[in-house]
């Protein structure tokens, strides 16, 4: 029916107008914001997996840095593991020098002495803002490596463990621990070293005495025969038997024999702490021992290599081999760890780029679809305010014809 009073031609209108203005000012959010979720009104389930999402990116981020962080503290302590590995090859050299009669051996221990200063600068400086992974007083140091969302949304943090290397020079204190022994080094009698013919040698066996100069727990005497090491720590229990040097010459006997060093080892009760090794190749062998006090740093028996005489060269040679072993290790432990790190830092970079990207999915605008919308919806615009105005115009008419 057609009424002078109810225009339901303008209500009509009006409302499409209202539902296109609506719709057109959502799409003028979405060009301005570029994302079709901004707002929990919008879609608000998608809106609160987006913004958790968006924090764990932020989280990520500062993992990077912890990550950034880590690995120029690991290279910084790798780098100064390397230089020392390659220091201590140096001081081989000279060691290996001195082993000759007719040199200066008071020069060379220069030398030696000058390479042992170099090496303590070196520790000392390995530091990265602050933390020093070398120097014996950092057991390990953990880096952010990732942060682990359960099913639940429990967050734990996840660390990569850095285990310190004791590379440090001092708190090395000299025991008399070989008094008797052939080829002593030293007036305090804490290293020795000598050299057996060959089998049917003029001088192919040797003889080591142990000896308690008051020992403590965690201090260590170390052999080698040849390219063989073997070693011994003295526990409380030992300190505390009858007869420690006895304890230790057993277990040094064992440990030898269990090596491929063509000699043989003999031990007779009779005589305490008493060895007498006996070379059994064809080949001479140097035989050469160091105490090691239980304070004393990773390379704290640096402190007792002297070549200025013919033993305390002797007995260096197997020091310095221990003590580079010691640095390869460190620098083989931390270039593990630091491409551990460097894995791990690429993995979050781009787990981060992944995450952004689901987002984007999620609540990003389709920018050439919104903008075609936004066209189409200008035009009905125009469209609905001519209809509005057309259905206004109708009942005016209508009204003239009661005037």
């Amino acid at each position: 029916m057609s009424s002078i009073l109810t225009n339901n031609g303008a209500m009509v209108a009006l409302q499409t107008l209202k539902g296109i203005n609506s719709s057109l000012s959502k799409t003028q959010t979405e060009i301005s914001t570029g994302k079709s979720v901004s707002s929990a009104k919008d879609n608000s389930a998608v809106w609160a997996i987006s913004k958790v999402m968006e924090s764990d990116v932020k989280g990520f981020k500062a993992i990077s840095d912890s990550l950034a962080l880590g690995e120029s503290t690991v290279a910084v302590a790798r780098q100064a593991s390397e230089t020392v590995t390659d220091l201590l090859t140096q001081m081989k050299g000279k060691i290996v020098a001195a082993q000759e009669g007719n040199v200066d051996r008071v020069k060379i221990n220069a030398d030696v002495s000058a390479l042992k200063d170099q090496i303590t600068s070196v520790v000392s400086a390995a530091q990265f803002n602050g933390l020093n992974l070398i120097d014996g007083n950092t057991a390990s140091a953990d880096v952010l490596s990732s942060l682990d969302r359960d099913s639940g949304g429990n967050v734990t943090a996840s660390n990569i463990t850095v285990t310190g290397q004791d590379l440090a020079i001092g708190g090395y204190s000299a025991k008399a621990a070989f008094t008797g022994s052939d080829g002593l080094a030293a007036d305090n009698d804490d290293a020795f070293g000598f050299s057996l013919d060959g089998t049917g040698g003029t001088d192919d066996d040797g003889t080591i005495v142990i000896v308690d100069p008051t020992y403590a727990a965690g201090d260590k005497i170390s052999l080698t025969i040849g390219e063989q090491e073997v070693s011994y720590t003295i526990t409380a229990d030992d300190i505390a038997s009858t007869s420690v040097e006895d304890i230790i010459a057993v277990n040094l006997k064992s440990a030898i024999e269990a090596t491929d060093a063509e000699v043989s080892v003999d031990y007779n009760i009779a005589n305490a702490g008493t060895l007498v090794i006996t070379n059994t190749g064809t080949e001479s062998v140097a035989i050469s021992g160091q105490f090691q006090n239980a304070g004393a740093g990773g390379l704290g028996t640096m402190a007792a290599i002297d070549v200025s005489t013919q033993a305390g060269a002797a007995s260096a040679l197997g020091t310095i081999e221990t003590l580079i072993d010691t640095a390869i290790d460190a620098a083989s432990a931390f270039g593990s760890v630091q491409g551990r790190i460097e894995t791990q830092a690429d993995f979050i970079s781009q787990l981060t780029d992944s995450l952004k990207a689901g987002i984007g999915s999620l609540v990003d605008a389709d920018m050439e679809e919104t903008s075609a919308r936004l066209q189409a919806l200008q035009v009905q615009q125009q469209l609905g305010v001519q209809s509005l105005s057309i259905a206004n115009q109708a009942p005016q008419s209508i009204m003239s014809l009661f005037r």
